[in-house]
């Protein structure tokens, strides 16, 4: 009687074990992948600010300035294009990159757009903000609306979720502004944004309903400002 208790016991136990054992290792291991994303998210937040700083510091006054595909109006006497769209940006996708952890550098795709006032009746870029100005003495009102650049066709700043992750980003931005943050004595607002995204392959992928990639993004969004 007591064997047969025993061994009811025993089976009863392998019968629970068997039974809680799939959930218990369901709840771990979304637990571990949830982590995960929120790390490389974070790290993806750091190469957007990065990135960022580095575009907003290294502006049209810099020596190597991190250009807009607009240029500047009026254009500083030193000015020169030097990191530039055309070439992926290298120096701010660089700067951008370096403080990732964890994360395949190259994998993580970096751009940016530059936004800014524009004159309500000519469309001109690079205009100061709406307001009354004194120019030669005489007071000069002028009418401008701050207008968001776009990367892929999309805001940045309001809806990245549409933006690929794919290399090339530089040929969809559509800037509003350069990289100036004054000229000729008058005060401009232009801001860049940058953009960063890594594709995440989540391990065991297709386990709880995990997708097989998930497309992780960060924005960051900096004033211009003058270096010399």
């Amino acid at each position: 009687m007591r064997r047969a208790g025993r061994r009811a016991s025993a089976g009863q136990a392998m019968v629970e074990l068997a039974l809680v054992a799939p959930l218990f290792v369901m709840v771990i291991t979304g637990i571990v992948v949830l982590g995960i994303g929120v790390f490389y998210q974070q790290q993806l937040t750091n190469a957007a600010r990065e990135a960022a700083r580095y575009a907003s510091i290294h502006s049209a006054t810099a020596q190597c300035p991190t250009n807009s595909k607009l240029e500047p109006m009026p254009a500083p006497k030193s000015y020169a294009p030097c990191d530039t769209p055309a070439s992926g940006w290298p120096f701010m996708t660089a700067a951008g990159r370096s403080l990732l952890f964890g994360l395949p550098p190259n994998d993580v795709k970096v751009a940016a757009c530059w936004s800014g006032y524009r004159h309500d009746v000519t469309n001109a870029y690079d205009a100061p903000p709406p307001g009354d100005y004194v120019i030669s003495s005489t007071t000069v009102t002028i009418p401008s609306t701050f207008t968001q650049c776009t990367i892929g066709g999309a805001d940045p700043t309001t809806n990245p979720n549409t933006i690929g992750c794919n290399n090339g980003l530089a040929a969809t931005t559509v800037d509003q502004a350069s990289n100036l943050s004054e000229g000729s004595g008058r005060i401009v607002a232009n801001t860049v944004t940058a953009y960063a995204c890594y594709v995440w392959s989540p391990p065991l992928a297709g386990f709880l309903l995990i997708p097989e990639t998930v497309t992780l993004r960060s924005v960051v969004n900096e004033p211009i400002e003058r270096q010399q």
